[in-house]
C-alpha cells in the first residue's frame, strides 16, 4: 500500500463520515477524472473549444440545452445571476458588480437563505444582484412571491439543500409556475444533489451542480440549462467570472466524471453503503443511552445515513462531546454534526475507502466505552463549541 500523502506533509489522516463536505475535500475523485486530468495537463488547448465539448456532455447528462464548468457551485450562482442581469451586454458585464440597468432584483425565499460555508445571498450580491427576501423563515405563500415580482426582477433563486427549512415553503414546481407567469427565470442551486435531470424537468431554467461532490470530479461547479441563459452566464468569464475560472484539467476532469456517472454501478454502491450502516447499527444497538436510526436523505437523494441519538445521562457523554472525541482521536473520525445541539449527529457512508467502515465502528465503540467508564458525565457547555468554531480560521496562518 502506498504511503498516505497526508501524513507525509503533516496533515491528519481523517476519515470522513460527514458527507460531501467542501471543508473535508468534498469526495473521493473517481479514477476516470484523475486519468483525464493527468492526460490533459501537459497539453495546450483552446479553452473555449474545450468548453464547447464540455457543454455537449453536460447537456446530454442533464437534459439541458447547454452547460459549462466553473470554479464551484457558489461561482455558478454568481455567474447565472449576473447573466440574468446583464444579458449579453458586454459593457454591462465589464461594469459588474455595478449595474447598468435597474432590473437587478433577485427573489429568494427567506427559508432558503442559508450558509454552505458562505451565505447564499452573498453569491447573489457579488453579481450585482439586489436580494429580495420572500415570505418568512418558515412560511412562504403564493401571494408573497406574486407581489414580490416587479419590473425590476431579474431572476429567482431556489436552493435545494439539507440546510434549508423543509416545511412551509413553496416547492420548486409552484415556485417556477409563479416566476414563469411573470417572465422571470428560475435558477436552482442543487450543489449536493444526485439527480442531474429532475430540476430542469420541473421547469427550472438554469441548474447549478457541484462537480466535486456526488460526481467525484475535481473542485468545480456545473451550470446547465436553457441555451441563452447559459451563454449569458458563460460570458461573465469576461467580467466577474475571470476570478472564478477553471483550468483545462478541471473542465476535462468534469467531462470524465460525468461520463463515468453514466456507467457507475449505483445499485452496487448503495448496497455497499447499506452494509456499512448495518455494521454501525450492530455496533451501537444495545449500548446505554445510544439510539441508532437509519434514515433517508432529506432532499431525496438515493442514500441513507445513520442518526446517532445520545441520552447524556445514560451514555455519560453529550452528542457534541462524543463528536469532538471522535474527531480528536486516532484516526480522526469526522461526523456530520450540524444539528448536534439537538442531541444527535449523523454518520454518512458515501465517502469511505474499503475497510474504513470497520475503523469507524471500532472508534465509536472505543469512545462510548471510555465515556461509560468515566465517573463523571462528560458534558461541556455547547456554547464553548460555538465559541471555538472559527478560532483556527481566525488564527491562520500561525
Amino acid at each position: 500500500m502506498s504511503e498516505d500523502i497526508r501524513t507525509s506533509i503533516g496533515l491528519r489522516p481523517v476519515i470522513n463520515v460527514s458527507g460531501t463536505m467542501t471543508s473535508l475535500g468534498a469526495s473521493i475523485v473517481v479514477p476516470e477524472a484523475i486519468a483525464a486530468m493527468s492526460s490533459i495537463l501537459p497539453q495546450f488547448v483552446e479553452i473555449n473549444d474545450l468548453h464547447r465539448k464540455a457543454s455537449a456532455v453536460i447537456a446530454r447528462l442533464t437534459g439541458g440545452e447547454a452547460g459549462f464548468v466553473t470554479a464551484s457551485c457558489s461561482a455558478g450562482i454568481s455567474l447565472a445571476v449576473a447573466g440574468a442581469i446583464t444579458g449579453n451586454n458586454l459593457l454591462a458585464i465589464e461594469k459588474l458588480p455595478d449595474v447598468v440597468s435597474e432590473k437587478n432584483e433577485v427573489l429568494v425565499q427567506m427559508g432558503h437563505v442559508v450558509s454552505y460555508g458562505a451565505p447564499v445571498d452573498q453569491a447573489i450580491r457579488l453579481a450585482g444582484g439586489k436580494v429580495v427576501l420572500v415570505g418568512q423563515a418558515t412560511s412562504t405563500h403564493r401571494f408573497h412571491m406574486e407581489h414580490a415580482i416587479t419590473e425590476k426582477t431579474a431572476a429567482a433563486v431556489y436552493v435545494v439543500s439539507h440546510h434549508v427549512v423543509d416545511y412551509g415553503l413553496l416547492n420548486l414546481k409552484e415556485f417556477v409556475e409563479i416566476a414563469h407567469a411573470k417572465g422571470v427565470p428560475v435558477i436552482v442551486d442543487a450543489a449536493s444533489e444526485y439527480d442531474l435531470r429532475i430540476f430542469l424537468q420541473q421547469g427550472a431554467d438554469v441548474v447549478l451542480y457541484s462537480g466535486h461532490k456526488f460526481l467525484g470530479g475535481p473542485t468545480s461547479g456545473i451550470v446547465a440549462g436553457e441555451k441563452e441563459l447559459v451563454r449569458n452566464a458563460f460570458l461573465q468569464n469576461m467580467g466577474i467570472g475571470r476570478g472564478m475560472k477553471v483550468g483545462k484539467e478541471s473542465i476535462f476532469g468534469v467531462m470524465a466524471a460525468l461520463e463515468a456517472w453514466e456507467k457507475r454501478d449505483h445499485a452496487g454502491i448503495r448496497e455497499r453503503e447499506t452494509s456499512y450502516l448495518k455494521l454501525w447499527k450492530q455496533t451501537l444497538d444495545g449500548r446505554p443511552g445510544v439510539t441508532a436510526l437509519i434514515e433517508p436523505d432529506p432532499t431525496n437523494n438515493p442514500l441513507d445515513r445513520m442518526r446517532v441519538i445520545i441520552d447524556t445521562e445514560e451514555a455519560h457523554i453529550t452528542a457534541w462531546d462524543l463528536a469532538d472525541a471522535l474527531g480528536r482521536g486516532s484516526p480522526p473520525i469526522i461526523v456530520r454534526d450540524h444539528e448536534v445541539e439537538h442531541r444527535y449527529f449523523y454518520l454518512d457512508p458515501c465517502n469511505l475507502h474499503p475497510g474504513q467502515e470497520k475503523i469507524v465502528a471500532s472508534r465509536l465503540a472505543e469512545e462510548l466505552d471510555k465515556a461509560r467508564a468515566s465517573n463523571e458525565i462528560i458534558a461541556t457547555p455547547i456554547e464553548n463549541r460555538s465559541k471555538r468554531r472559527f478560532e483556527g480560521v481566525l488564527k491562520w496562518p500561525d
